[in-house]
C-alpha cells in the first residue's frame, strides 16, 4: 500500500510519459516546436525569395544599422544562459533563484522587442514601409513573427514567476521552468538564423 502511494506521489511529481521515455508536456512542447520550425522555415525562404527585390524605398544596405542590431542581438543571446540558469536553480528547488534568473531573462527579452520597435520605427521614418516593397513586407513579416513570439516568452516567464510565487504549480515545478526554457531557447536560436540570413548575408 506504501509502495502505491509512493509510486502515485511520484508519477505526479513527474507526469505521465509517453512510449519516447519524455513526459506527454515535453512531448506536446516539442510537438509545437516543430510546428514553429515549420512556420519560420516558410518565413525565412519567403524572404530569402524576396529580399532582393527592391523597387521604392531604401535598399537594406543603406539602411541596416549591424552595430546596434548585433548588441541587440547580444542581449537576446545572454538571456538564454539566464534561462539556464533558472531551470538549474528550480531543479534545485531554490525558488528564489529561480524568480531571480527569470525576472532577468524577462528583462533581457523586453529590452531585445524594444530595440526591435526602436529599428522598426527608425526604418519606417526612412521610407521604408510595410507595403513600400515585396522586400519590406518580407522583413517585416519574418522579424515581426519573431518579436511577437519573443513577446510571447516574456509574459511566460513573468506568469511561471507569479505561479512560483503563489505555489500554484501543480506537477514538477522544475520540468514546468524547463518547459519555458525549450521555448526561450527556441525563440533564441531562430533569431541567431534570422540575424545571420538578414544582416551578415548581403542580398
Amino acid at each position: 500500500m506504501a509502495d502505491t502511494a509512493t509510486h502515485t506521489d511520484h508519477a505526479a511529481d513527474h507526469g505521465h510519459h509517453s512510449s519516447t521515455g519524455l513526459s506527454n508536456n515535453k512531448l506536446a512542447m516539442w510537438l509545437f516546436l516543430g510546428s514553429e520550425c515549420l512556420l519560420f522555415g516558410g518565413l525565412i525562404s519567403t524572404y530569402m525569395l524576396y529580399r532582393g527585390r527592391v523597387q521604392d524605398g531604401p535598399h537594406p544596405s543603406q539602411i541596416y544599422d549591424i552595430p546596434f542590431t548585433s548588441v541587440s542581438s547580444f542581449v537576446l543571446l545572454m538571456s538564454s544562459l539566464t534561462m539556464v540558469l533558472a531551470v538549474t536553480s528550480a531543479q534545485r528547488n531554490d525558488d528564489a533563484r529561480t524568480n531571480l534568473w527569470l525576472t532577468i531573462t524577462a528583462l533581457l527579452g523586453a529590452t531585445f522587442v524594444g530595440g526591435q520597435v526602436y529599428e522598426f520605427t527608425t526604418f519606417y521614418r526612412e521610407g521604408l514601409g510595410f507595403t513600400t516593397s515585396l522586400f519590406s513586407s518580407s522583413f517585416y513579416t519574418l522579424t515581426g513573427f519573431h518579436g511577437v513570439h519573443v513577446s510571447v516568452g516574456v509574459i511566460m516567464l513573468l506568469s511561471t514567476m507569479g505561479i512560483i510565487k503563489r505555489n500554484r504549480i501543480t506537477g514538477n515545478k522544475s520540468e514546468v521552468v524547463e518547459l519555458v526554457g525549450l521555448y526561450w531557447h527556441f525563440v533564441d536560436i531562430v533569431w541567431i538564423v534570422i540575424f545571420t540570413l538578414i544582416y551578415l548575408i548581403p542580398s
